[in-house]
C-alpha cells in the first residue's frame, strides 16, 4: 500500500500561476544559477505549516548530459535538495527566520519513481518539529499525482 501523500491535492489548483514564482523565491532563498531547484509556490498553511511548491524539468537541466546519457534521469539527491529549498523558503518567509537555513540531515528517504525531463515534480512539506536552531520537514515528490520519492529532511540555522 503507497503511503498517503502528507495533504489532499485535490483542492489546489496545480495550474494556477504561482503565488511566488522564481524571482520571488530568489529574493528569499540563495541558491543560484544550476543550484537553484525550486520553480514556483503554489500554495501554503502557516496554521498547519505546510507548503507546495514545484519544479519544472527540462531538457537544460545541468544533469542531463550525463544522467544517464540517452535516458536522463534527475538524480535523487535533486530531488531531495528542490524539496530543502521548499523548506527553507518557508522557514525564512513564512516563519521569519532571518538567518542562512542550510541542510542537517536526510532520514528515511525513498525513491519510489523516476522524475524524467518534461515533468512537474510538486513537492509538499510539513513542518514537524522547530528547535532552537533546528527544523524537521517531512517532504514528498509527486509527478502527476504518484508519489516519486519521500523523506525526513532537517535544516539548520547556520
Amino acid at each position: 500500500m503507497a503511503p498517503l501523500l502528507l495533504f489532499d491535492l485535490s483542492h489546489i489548483d496545480l495550474t494556477a500561476e504561482p503565488l511566488f514564482d522564481k524571482e520571488a523565491i530568489g529574493q528569499v532563498n540563495p541558491q543560484r544559477f544550476e543550484m537553484q531547484q525550486l520553480d514556483g509556490i503554489l500554495w501554503y498553511d502557516k496554521d498547519k505549516s505546510l507548503m507546495l511548491g514545484y519544479k519544472d524539468i527540462t531538457e537544460g537541466e545541468f544533469w542531463v548530459r550525463g544522467h544517464f546519457p540517452g535516458r536522463p534521469i534527475m538524480p535523487g539527491v535533486i530531488m531531495v535538495e528542490a524539496a530543502a529549498q521548499l523548506m527553507s523558503f518557508f522557514v525564512k518567509h513564512i516563519l521569519g527566520e532571518k538567518a542562512l537555513v542550510g541542510f542537517g540531515g536526510i532520514d528515511s528517504v525513498k525513491f519510489r519513481a523516476t522524475v524524467e525531463p518534461g515533468d512537474r515534480l510538486h513537492l509538499l512539506c510539513q513542518l514537524t518539529a522547530c528547535k532552537s536552531r533546528k527544523y524537521t520537514f517531512q517532504v514528498q515528490g509527486v509527478v502527476d499525482m504518484s508519489l516519486v520519492f519521500e523523506a525526513a529532511v532537517t535544516g539548520i540555522r547556520l
